[in-house]
């Protein structure tokens, strides 16, 4: 339950602790429901249990008993809950210097720990269209929060380059590819638009069923011309996914298709039944498993693997390479019956980690209320998504900004196109189905990634016209900073380490995206005051109060910079 990652945090569990005989790590300190009850605030029930004591009279025994800590300078009671109520120059010297190091956050949370994400995955001789951007964009989201975190991250990309599918491109490519020596380019939309020509033939000839399998059977049993053929379709889709995660500054740390696995399937297959784990059924090799009304199913009757066998030797692998402490599989959730069977099949063969093993399901995104797949033919492809976004962007920020280079132009278009679009997959609850909506995506008001975006631009643009950018406390004098906007806005900077922790643990960057939200909102109702009351203005004529100002608009700035990077979103400085 620990929820400590802040001094303050730590001072009021502490505080509770200590009276009551127990561990701070297992108190939960939370902000109270209103501010002016106080800054943080600890529930007194399970002592009151243990005690068996009213909570209401532990609040008030813990209040009284009070003595004022570096951080902490009252303690008020409010019913079941002890309330603490901060050492303001204190936390604002913290806070500040915190940001503007890098160290809000705790950095060496993951020390020695590896945490392996298997994210994007696409399959090969297909596009990436835009329904594969919601698992990219959670997976790498979350694989750079856990870096924040101090973990060893592994991203992976478990490539989908083995099964029937691939022996329907080689069956379509005998039957209708190029002849050797033309001209047509071998590309992506060349192979895919094979498959689909595939697919729609088989509905009127069964018998091309077959065929696929067949090839695909050729492609197990090492025949050197399926082997070859595939090995330039994965070549040429590879290179084209590539091309697309450059766009969005993805770099996996391990490329491995579920065809590296296939030489392991002999030694799982014997595994399995030296344990007397795998019977036959119908022809089939299968498993049974606890709890389950189906058997997970390892081979065909025609002697083809499938991937859940390849996701058996994949997991072992990772153990064996990374000895992970979580090992997370982001994939939609209609997976959630494979692997739920895969992590019970690992469990029954012996893998005490098995249990390190998570499933992060993710909803659908749907264009025009229908799931967006590929093999419907009605594809929306990733990288046309966001040459609309940047072209979007891009005229508007021209519009409004006439007098900016076209190279400075070009940068935010690209930058704020990309993400809206990665934003806008990433703030909805990661189970939620959404829709796609380009305009709102974009939009630069509402809860969009530009509007995050544009108010880490407005604080690195109040540095510029004031002449500084506040980069260390060296020469600022917290002790001017006194009123209500200013303490909410520290509030809410008081928070980011645990929301950041929160998204983590949960798999959620939604956590992040909604903290960001807040954070913005609380820092433009603090820099809009000064158009109402002179006395509240950022860019004062009291150059001490300016100073102490300009250096928590400089936390605020760091905190948006650092937030949208474990979101995989840049912050520009201009829009």
């Amino acid at each position: 339950m620990a929820t400590q990652h802040t001094p303050l945090h730590r001072a009021a569990a502490e505080v509770v602790a200590a009276y009551a005989g127990i561990s701070a790590g297992d108190l939960k300190v939370e902000p109270p429901p209103r501010p002016e009850l106080g800054d943080l605030a600890v529930g007194c029930f399970a002592i009151a249990k243990t005690r068996q004591q009213n909570p209401a009279e532990v609040a008030r025994a813990i209040a009284a008993a009070f003595t004022p800590t570096p951080f902490l300078v009252r303690a008020t009671a409010q019913g079941p809950f002890i309330n603490f109520h901060a050492d303001r120059d204190a936390t604002y010297r913290w806070l500040i210097d915190g940001a503007l190091q890098g160290r809000l956050v705790p950095r060496d949370l993951g020390a020695g720990q590896t945490i392996c994400i298997d994210y994007g995955s696409p399959n090969i001789s297909k596009h990436l269209a835009y329904h594969h951007i919601r698992g990219t964009t959670i997976g790498h989201a979350l694989a750079q929060t856990f870096r924040a975190l101090g973990y060893r991250v592994v991203g992976i990309n478990f490539l989908g380059d083995w099964g029937t599918t691939h022996g329907m491109v080689l069956a379509a490519w005998a039957r209708w590819g190029p002849s050797e020596g033309t001209n047509e380019p071998l590309d992506v939309t060349h192979l895919h638009a094979l498959y689909q020509k595939f697919r729609a033939a088989a509905k009127d000839d069964p018998a091309l069923e077959q065929e696929g399998r067949t090839w695909f059977k050729r492609l197990e049993d090492g025949d050197p011309e399926a082997r070859a053929l595939w090995q330039r379709f994965r070549d040429v889709s590879w290179a084209e996914f590539q091309s697309v995660y450059e766009i969005l500054g993805i770099e996996y740390d391990e490329v491995r298709g579920e065809a590296a696995y296939e030489p392991d399937m002999p030694r799982i297959f014997e595994t399995l039944a030296a344990k007397g784990l795998s019977t036959m059924s119908e022809g089939a090799l299968v498993v049974e498993l606890p709890d389950e009304k189906t058997p997970i199913l390892l081979r065909t009757r025609d002697g083809t693997t499938l991937y859940a066998t390849r996701d058996v030797a994949a997991a072992e692998y990772r153990w064996d390479h990374y000895q992970f402490a979580r090992s997370l599989y982001v994939v939609d959730r209609g997976q959630a019956l494979h692997f739920r069977q895969l992590f019970k099949l690992l469990d029954k063969m012996g893998h005490a980690w098995a249990a390190r093993c998570e499933h992060v399901p993710y909803g659908l995104v749907r264009i025009d209320n229908k799931k967006a797949a590929s093999r419907l033919g009605k594809v929306v492809l990733m990288r046309e998504v966001f040459t609309i976004a940047e072209e979007m962007i891009r005229e508007r920020t021209a519009a409004t900004n006439p007098d900016l280079p076209a190279a400075i132009v070009d940068d935010v278009a690209r930058q704020v196109g990309i993400g809206a679009i990665v934003f806008a997959n990433l703030a909805p609850q990661r189970d939620k189905d959404i829709d796609f909506d380009l305009d709102n995506a974009v939009s630069i008001e509402g809860d969009s990634g530009p509007y995050l975006q544009y108010s880490h631009a407005r604080c690195a643009a109040i540095g510029r016209k004031a002449g500084e950018t506040v980069t260390s406390l060296d020469g600022v004098d917290v002790s001017r900073l006194s009123n209500d906007f200013e303490w909410a806005v520290a509030r809410r900077l008081l928070e980011f380490p645990g929301a950041v922790v929160r998204a983590a643990e949960a798999g959620e960057p939604h956590v992040i995206c909604h903290y960001l939200l807040q954070l913005a909102a609380d820092f433009s109702h603090w820099y809009t005051a000064g158009g109402k009351d002179a006395e509240n203005r950022v860019l004062t004529d009291d150059a001490p109060t300016r100073r102490a100002r300009l250096a928590l608009v400089a936390a605020v700035q760091a905190t948006l910079r650092d937030g949208l990077a474990m979101l995989g979103i840049a912050a520009p400085d201009q829009m």
